[in-house]
């Protein structure tokens, strides 16, 4: 097995992103962590998976398809490469759920508080 250098490191602030994953058929999970592996090794990362939201304060989607379902990854850089995962939730509609991001945000906040 080849071993890959990572970019950058992926991290899980408390138990929202693995409350999400667990929730997920097994087929979305592996979609998931082959999107997390990108993150991870990629130099540039194109937008089709990692999209900054706009108006936020460095509030990023991590975005994974798998057939017609769409679901979302909220996350943030902290000191340049560490990834930090957040909620995530299936996407139904075109915009992000403004409730979504809310949740985000607050998270985001505790996590700099404490750090």
């Amino acid at each position: 097995m080849e071993n890959k250098q990572k970019v950058r490191t992926i991290i899980f602030y408390k138990n929202h992103f693995q409350d999400f994953f667990l929730k997920q058929r097994t087929k979305v999970q592996v979609k998931i962590i082959w999107t997390l592996d990108l993150i991870e090794e990629l130099p540039r990362i194109s937008d089709t998976y990692l999209k900054h939201i706009g108006d936020t304060d460095g509030l990023y989607e991590i975005r994974v398809q798998y057939g017609s379902d769409i679901y979302r990854i909220f996350c943030f850089f902290d000191q340049g490469r560490l990834v930090v995962l957040m909620n995530g939730f299936e996407k139904k509609s075109q915009k992000i759920p403004k409730k979504e991001i809310e949740l985000a945000l607050k998270i985001k906040k505790e996590y700099e508080q404490e750090r």
